[in-house]
């Protein structure tokens, strides 16, 4: 069976800069009946793993280290590990230094740009887009016509960039540059929201520079 992708919301908070706020966020699974991989993994490592089932977990895989994409990350690594095999979470090591105020001496394996994952015969390309946080990353599936942008790209524009760790134009190089250069039908699966592709969002660009989110 060829990979599919499978959807999950949990609900809970995002922490950072001395500010909370209660946050929906997006769980995606790839994968078959066989073996999967986690893009990100927020708030109830019990349902994520409830997803998984008995399929192998082949790596739990990060967009970015913020707390409410990673915070069950290493509880959901061990709870579907075993003796024999340790499943990874996968980091771009820009991000450590973020990771490390949630999951401090928690290691992780690096993701670096280039990198092609492959979950049930379909290729998963890393590509790092920073902006929201230094070594946040989005996974593309040209197979799958899909890129999961994290929260780099929303429908609508790109992610927050008022906190630490964030920069602005750094964000617009990565969708401009990385991002928009993905066919127009590319469908995007973010972090939170609802999805968009490629096509609607490249004609905004300007607009968005122009506001200065």
């Amino acid at each position: 069976m060829s990979a599919h992708i499978e959807h999950l919301v949990t609900s809970g908070t995002f922490t950072l800069d001395g500010q909370s706020f209660e946050v929906d966020n997006n769980v995606w699974l790839v994968g078959d009946d066989s073996e999967v991989v986690v893009l990100d993994a927020p708030h109830d490592a019990e349902a994520i793993a409830a997803a998984v089932g008995d399929r192998l977990l082949l790596a739990v895989a990060c967009t970015h280290a913020h707390d409410d994409h990673v915070r069950e990350a290493p509880a959901l690594a061990q709870r579907c590990s075993t003796a024999e095999r340790r499943v990874p979470v996968l980091l771009h090591p820009a991000d450590r230094e973020v990771w490390e105020l949630t999951n401090p001496g928690v290691p992780t394996t690096d993701l670096a740009h280039g990198q092609v994952l492959t979950v049930a015969g379909t290729d998963l390309h890393v590509l790092h887009t920073p902006g929201h946080t230094p070594g946040a990353v989005s996974f593309y599936a040209p197979e799958l016509a899909t890129v999961f942008t994290g929260d780099t790209l929303f429908k609508g524009g790109p992610g927050a960039t008022g906190r630490s760790f964030s920069s602005f134009p750094t964000i617009v190089d990565s969708i401009r540059d990385v991002l928009l250069q993905l066919p127009a039908d590319t469908r995007v699966h973010t972090g939170h929201g609802e999805d968009t592709t490629i096509g609607d969002e490249a004609p905004h660009l300007a607009e968005w520079i122009a506001r200065g989110h």
